[in-house]
């Protein structure tokens, strides 16, 4: 890298980290952006006390992600703040990397920064304005990916050596990417092949190849490795637990409806569609057509990740934006038309997203100090609504199920290795002195246990506070017989 480029990516990140804060600092300090970034900060909260994940506060997703949040909440504050800088920031620098494998595959400066801005952009538009976990991980693939542009030419120069320390720094990459969500696994194994072929292509022997795969393999293992050995080494029940959790699970989650899916998609690939335009256009842009070959290859490994699943939350298909982006680059520098299609696009959805995203912190704040003032009292519950009130409150946590749809919503009956109705009377039978829960579901309800916590709220509690969340109103309410909060 000469000092030039090294200035001209200095200032690019400067660009994109300002850029990055204009976008997101509106949300700054906001608990209530998404119930999945609030589950995961209350569970690295409570790993900070000695809880151990699947164990002690249950959930499906790696250990590492709880890692993550866990080193976030050390950070000063009460870690909201905290993981809504880094996630900053990891948006600012995978950015830059949007911007140098535009560049890699041909794309002029103006359209490398341009599809940097917009991959920050739009990661908001994607319910990825908080802390959702593509938003950190993004950063690791994202520098997989830029490794994986520079093989056409390293396979050229015949750089068998610089390519077996990329395939390891790719596989490592995408190994720690596996143990924030496990999806990463595609473009992790796809970073693999595309480097054995290169190797291949560079002249390196048979057997060198099939060692690099060997230890490539190894490196993108290990940090699961690392996990499964830790709960194995705990004894057989924690295994078991940790095992049913991460693996075992997903596959008794209940599916959502076809009409859903369907509008989940519609929405998704409405957004995307200025990315997709741009795209489809960049071929007759870029004369290094192996370099986009391998691009393309990329994005529809991270097609498949994305579809596995099944589900096609809107945040699923944040993994797509980076190759997506990196892609348009090429149209963005060259094409007028793109640009202003892109331009006009964002205007639009800014105005959507700004009309339809409320900020709720005030009522979350609110039910955080109603919850505090009877904490002496023992632990509240919250049967549905927002985790982070525990974290908010300083209070303690009832159960191991703590996400609210665990033992809430009909899509998790079944699927979480409990009677989700039993464990609902076991947390009341503690006479929880505050309940949070909603008016109205997000999902539907798990029949059951709301029969169960309608019961508890009719005969033992008095509504203490409603507050507007989304199209609901969350509701607090607080044991009879327990003073009032002053």
């Amino acid at each position: 890298m000469t000092r030039v480029q090294a200035r001209r990516n200095a200032a690019w990140f400067l660009i994109l980290l300002m850029f990055a804060v204009a976008v997101r600092w509106r949300d700054f300090g906001n608990p209530a952006i998404h119930v999945d970034e609030q589950y995961y900060l209350l569970v690295g909260d409570r790993m900070l006390h000695g809880a151990l994940p699947y164990l002690d506060i249950w959930d499906r997703k790696p250990v590492g992600l709880f890692l993550l949040f866990a080193g976030m909440r050390l950070l000063p504050g009460d870690g909201v703040l905290a993981y809504q800088l880094v996630a900053t920031l990891c948006a600012a620098l995978t950015g830059l990397l949007v911007a140098l494998g535009a560049r890699r595959l041909g794309a002029r400066p103006l359209g490398a920064l341009l599809a940097a801005c917009a991959y920050v952009l739009w990661l908001s538009f994607l319910s990825g304005r908080g802390g959702q976990t593509p938003v950190y991980y993004n950063l690791l693939m994202a520098a997989g990916g830029y490794l994986a542009l520079c093989l056409p030419e390293r396979a050229r120069r015949r750089e068998v050596g610089a390519i077996i320390v990329s395939g390891a720094v790719a596989c490592l990459l995408a190994g720690l990417a596996i143990q924030i969500k496990y999806t990463p696994l595609v473009e992790g194994a796809f970073f693999g092949l595309v480097h054995l072929w290169y190797l291949h292509r560079a002249g390196a022997r048979v057997a060198l190849v099939l060692g690099a795969g060997i230890l490539w393999g190894a490196l993108g293992i290990a940090p699961t490795l690392a996990a499964i050995l830790y709960f194995e080494a705990l004894g057989p029940a924690a295994f078991d637990t940790f095992w049913f959790s991460n693996f075992a699970s997903i596959a008794l989650r209940k599916g959502y409806p076809a009409s859903k899916i369907a509008a989940r998609l519609a929405g998704t690939a409405a957004q995307l569609s200025p990315f997709l335009l741009a795209a489809i256009l960049a071929r007759r842009f870029s004369d290094r057509r192996e370099e986009l070959a391998v691009c393309v290859a990329w994005l529809a490994a991270a097609l498949i990740a994305f579809a596995m699943i099944g589900a096609f939350f809107d945040h699923y298909a944040l993994p797509l934006l980076a190759p997506l982006a990196m892609i348009a680059g090429l149209a963005l520098g060259a094409s007028r038309l793109v640009q202003g299609f892109m331009a006009v696009a964002a205007l639009a959805l800014v105005a959507f997203h700004l009309s339809t995203e409320r900020d709720y912190r005030v009522g979350i704040y609110a039910a955080a100090r109603e919850i505090e003032a009877h904490s002496r009292a023992g632990c509240p519950y919250v049967f549905a609504g927002d985790s982070a009130l525990y974290v908010l409150a300083h209070a303690c946590v009832p159960t191991r199920y703590a996400f609210p749809s665990t033992l809430a919503y009909a899509a998790e009956q079944g699927a979480t290795g409990t009677d989700e109705a039993a464990e609902v009377r076991r947390i009341l039978a503690g006479r929880p002195p505050v309940i949070v829960t909603l008016d109205a579901p997000l999902s539907p309800w798990n029949e059951d246990s709301k029969a169960v916590i309608d019961a508890a709220l009719r005969r033992d509690y008095v509504l203490a506070l409603s507050q507007p969340r989304e199209d609901e109103r969350l509701l607090v309410y607080v044991r009879r017989g327990l003073p009032p909060r002053r």
